[in-house]
């Protein structure tokens, strides 16, 4: 079985604090089978006519595409950002013995 069934649901934060807030509510409730959270970059952006420019935290959320509504749904009250980035970004494949995992470690479709 190929991974298509996967996403990763791309976010940012503002520190690593609130990454692991949102993370950990995601993996807790099965939403997400992982949550890797990377070091601080620089963001570069304009924001209501004003250019900005800041250290930001990057996560990516390893979970069904199924739960992407689900995830989005429960992490935006978590997420800090009045308009939080909730990217999703496709799955094509992977090992199998990972993705066979990843099964177990989330919430799948609901029985038909």
């Amino acid at each position: 079985m190929n991974g298509s069934e996967f996403v990763f649901v791309y976010s940012t934060f503002p520190d690593e604090a609130a990454a692991r807030r949102v993370g950990e509510a995601l993996v807790t409730s099965r939403l997400a089978a992982c949550v890797n959270i990377y070091p601080p970059m620089h963001a570069i952006y304009e924001w209501e006519g004003k250019l900005e420019s800041g250290p930001e935290v990057a996560a990516f959320v390893k979970t069904r595409r199924a739960n992407v509504g689900d995830v989005i749904e429960t992490a935006r009250p978590l997420h800090p950002y009045t308009t939080p980035c909730f990217l999703v970004l496709p799955i094509e494949g992977g090992n199998e013995d990972y993705l066979a995992w990843a099964r177990t470690q989330t919430k799948g479709p609901a029985p038909a």
